[in-house]
């Protein structure tokens, strides 16, 4: 079964927006693991306008499942990761000003910086992914830095699935496909909902995990965290 891992960051975003501590991010990722969250996700930024580096060092005592932390390889936040050891991190090619990730890596023309960021974190003992799109030849380029896994970036099947479901689909199938073929795990993420989950995973049951923030957040304001949890873990049966 696909595992769910619940990003945190617009939860650090609403406590930001008015300063001091409510709502605890700490408290959130100790209450969305209770809730049946398999995995805790935080991305820090260099301006730390959500999730704050010292977050990330405080999550780490209290994440018992699996503590994914994403971000730009930059040397502070490798700096970071090294010292926290997650169980993974995901590396991201969005530059410090982006509101949100929007693109995967080249893999080509990155492969030696991604080598070098990959080895570093393997010598520390730490899964790695690559956030991609769906291009096979960057997939390919995945395998030979040697990341453990792939992110799919869903954002451009979350666009097109309300239009064509099967149509937004199919160049994820055949990336998850070539990854799969290639030995590397597979994981998705961006823009993921109750609606379009469920479809994607009957397509590709063997994505090892989603990683799911904004939309779950938006629908726990509705529904309740425990509540909203349960019902994505539903959609990944």
């Amino acid at each position: 079964m696909t595992r769910l891992s619940v990003n945190i960051n617009k939860i650090a975003t609403l406590r930001n927006a008015r300063g001091g501590n409510i709502p605890d991010v700490v408290e959130a990722a100790i209450n969305c693991q209770k809730f049946g969250a398999e995995g805790i996700t935080v991305h820090p930024r260099p301006d730390e306008r959500h999730i704050r580096y010292n977050d990330v060092r405080e999550l780490r005592p209290v994440v018992n499942t699996e503590f994914n932390i994403e971000g730009y390889p930059g040397r502070n936040f490798i700096d970071l990761v090294c010292e926290v050891v997650p169980e993974q991190v995901t590396l991201v090619p969005d530059p410090p000003e982006a509101i949100t990730s929007n693109a995967g890596w080249d893999t080509i023309k990155n492969k030696s910086f991604l080598i070098d960021v990959i080895n570093e974190f393997h010598r520390k003992g730490i899964r790695v992914s690559l956030f991609t799109g769906t291009e096979l030849e960057f997939i390919e380029g995945a395998k030979a830095c040697g990341t453990d896994r792939i992110e799919l970036y869903t954002e451009p099947y979350a666009t097109n699935f309300p239009l064509s479901p099967e149509k937004a689909a199919k160049p994820f199938v055949t990336a998850a496909l070539k990854a799969k073929e290639l030995g590397l795990g597979i994981n998705a993420g961006h823009d993921l909902n109750l609606d379009n989950l469920n479809p994607l995973i009957e397509k590709i049951p063997f994505i090892n995990e989603v990683s799911i923030g904004h939309a779950l957040i938006a629908d726990a304001l509705y529904m309740g965290l425990e509540t909203t949890i349960q019902k994505y873990l539903e959609a990944l049966k």
